[in-house]
């Protein structure tokens, strides 16, 4: 490996999405990469307890978990479900964060959940992520999780997420405190919002921001827009103003690359992870005031 690897970079694993658990953890830890954030299908692939305990042997911290949400159904079995399944991911969160090295970070990343079939509610179904939050946060609270609602494109609000801007986000989670239910603020999603420098600021004050997300957006889009983001660099955002934005709010915690594409799937992991690490220093790091996160300094 050659050059210098940010220390506030993380790789979130849906990055190298088709490495399982194990090379997931070895091929960031071997880049001189220091954090991951994981996703629930392959912890769950070797069971949460083997999981953890594997997170404890790389010597990674720990930065996110995703993801839970998908709660706007109405009442009824399908919603209590989902209740559910969130209350096991809050404990998943807890467990994997406890395990990993010093300085992890307990986030769950929520992405809301699309119109119910047949529905055209827009504002019921995020009325009903704001009733699931207040479900959730005393589980949250209990367990020291912060849940991070993440706004998600508006192409994504029939199907994935109703949450469409960071100050929808924001108005979801005011009421709550803080530490409990906070904001992921990722690039891909938000760039294109016209009150997006506004929204970051309000995210500051509030103390809101729980993560803080990068890669690039290009066009023309994949057949399947899930599939639509980039390295950073190879698009069109601009990674000066939304980080210099984020870091004006006192943001200075880990930063993870998220990336769903799959010819970069089927890349091989570790090249993809070398990659993530020259572009993350070329895009992102030449805007960071601070070097260290703050929640590693304690760190020898």
């Amino acid at each position: 490996m050659t050059g210098v690897v940010d220390p506030r970079l993380s790789i979130n694993q849906a990055t190298i999405k088709h490495a399982d658990l194990a090379t997931a953890l070895r091929a960031t830890a071997e880049a001189g990469v220091r954090c991951i954030g994981l996703w629930r299908e392959p912890v769950h692939e070797v069971g949460l307890q083997t999981a953890a305990s594997m997170l404890a042997g790389s010597g990674l911290r720990f930065t996110t978990y995703c993801r839970g949400g998908f709660f706007t159904v109405p009442g009824g079995p399908q919603r209590r479900a989902a209740i559910d399944d969130n209350r096991r991911a809050i404990e998943e969160t807890a467990t994997l964060a406890a395990a990993a090295a010093p300085g992890s970070t307990a986030i769950l990343v929520l992405v809301a959940g699309g119109l119910p079939e047949a529905s055209r509610d827009l504002i019921g179904a995020r009325e009903r992520v704001r009733e699931a939050l207040e479900e959730l946060a005393p589980d949250a609270a209990a367990s020291g999780v912060t849940l991070a609602i993440e706004p998600l494109h508006p192409m994504y609000a029939s199907d994935r997420c109703v949450v469409s801007t960071l100050g929808q986000a924001l108005d979801l989670a005011a009421g709550f405190d803080p530490s409990v239910v906070g904001v992921t603020v990722d690039t891909f999603h938000i760039w294109w919002d016209p009150d997006v420098l506004s929204s970051i600021a309000r995210a500051g004050r509030e103390g809101r921001i729980a993560t803080y997300q990068v890669c690039d957006w290009k066009t023309p889009l994949a057949a399947d827009v899930l599939l639509s983001r980039h390295y950073p660099g190879d698009g069109i955002i601009d990674f000066a103003s939304l980080t210099a934005a984020v870091e004006a709010t006192g943001y200075d915690r880990d930063i993870e690359v998220e990336i769903f594409n799959e010819s970069i799937w089927a890349s091989d992991p570790d090249e993809v992870v070398r990659h993530v690490v020259a572009r993350f220093s070329s895009t992102v790091s030449p805007h960071l005031s601070q070097s260290l996160p703050s929640n590693a300094r304690s760190r020898p």
